[in-house]
């Protein structure tokens, strides 16, 4: 009798898990308790008492802003998952799988979307799309917490412990100013490159990383002096004279003033994009409907590309 006292004192209520990720994605106990509809007294209560079942200070009310503990961190960790789980669970129970949480990496997200966006809502028009942009990093910790149901990624970043299923490749064009004098090549010859420096996104940017091992195996170099934080910042950067980079197909297609662009000859750099997905999420069947409406993309920048 004792013991099932004992543990029905130590029960966790739910919300309160709802409470403590609140206040770990709002660093304030009062966006929290905002967002969460409640009071700022009985968040800030339900999260101590929380606290007090786990026997551990989940939050340093001393910081500037509030900041989690390393158990704090540990125990939104789990329980984001466990929060996915019970959603997981009320949409199996309901057959409710008709809105996807979809992540997508910067420099693809808004060429893809101005593409084919029309044609996603078409291949799945019973389905809400709720997308989210982050670097790739972020997407596939996203991913794993339960806050993303799938995301599109270029392989194989980390992505060995998600279910992947392939879908295009999108080849690297070069980019360079119209007066350039590589202009004058159709096709070029990627040993053409060697010893020009080349423009490259921030850290953080897998395309950087993409792009730099590419580099590194015809013998062009990074450009040290600047870089730039997006896509749109670097096509700019190129039109002003400002260097020469590797575009992705999909952003290169859409016309700059002042910037030319070539296609390699072989080895084509190039990075191939997956859907990525955890096993076993409840959204699989609605994912692989939509799945087809993204492969023709391949076929799609070729075409654009020759023309």
């Amino acid at each position: 009798m004792l013991l099932r006292r004992r543990l029905k004192e130590r029960t966790i209520n739910l919300r309160d898990l709802e409470y403590l990720v609140a206040v770990a994605d709002r660093r304030s106990f009062r966006q929290a308790a905002a967002a969460c509809q409640v009071s700022q007294p009985t968040l800030s209560t339900q999260v101590k008492k929380l606290e007090a079942e786990l026997g551990a200070v989940l939050v340093d009310r001393s910081a500037t802003p509030l900041a989690l503990t390393p158990a704090g961190e540990r125990v939104v960790l789990r329980a984001r998952i466990i929060l996915d789980d019970i959603r997981q669970l009320r949409e199996v129970a309901t057959g409710d799988a008709g809105r996807v949480r979809l992540g997508l990496f910067p420099t693809l997200g808004p060429y893809l979307l101005s593409s084919i966006g029309g044609r996603l809502r078409d291949c799945a028009p019973e389905t809400e799309l709720l997308l989210t942009e982050e670097k790739t990093s972020d997407l596939l910790a996203l991913l794993e917490a339960g806050a993303l149901d799938a995301a599109l990624v270029a392989l194989p970043d980390g992505t060995d412990r998600f279910e992947t299923l392939p879908l295009f490749r999108e080849e690297f064009v070069l980019a360079m100013p119209s007066g350039h004098p590589l202009v004058g090549e159709s096709r070029l010859d990627p040993a053409l490159l060697a010893g020009h420096e080349v423009l490259l996104l921030s850290a953080g940017h897998c395309l950087a990383d993409q792009v730099a091992s590419w580099l590194g195996e015809v013998g062009a170099v990074a450009r040290r002096d600047h870089r730039a934080t997006s896509l749109e910042t670097m096509r700019h950067m190129i039109a002003v004279g400002g260097g020469i980079s590797l575009l992705p197909a999909l952003a290169a297609v859409s016309d700059v003033p002042g910037i030319a662009t070539r296609r390699f000859g072989d080895p084509i750099p190039s990075r191939d994009i997956a859907l990525v997905w955890r096993s076993g999420t409840p959204t699989e069947a609605t994912l692989r409907r939509l799945a087809p409406c993204l492969v023709p993309v391949g076929a799609l920048l070729t075409r654009l590309l020759e023309n």
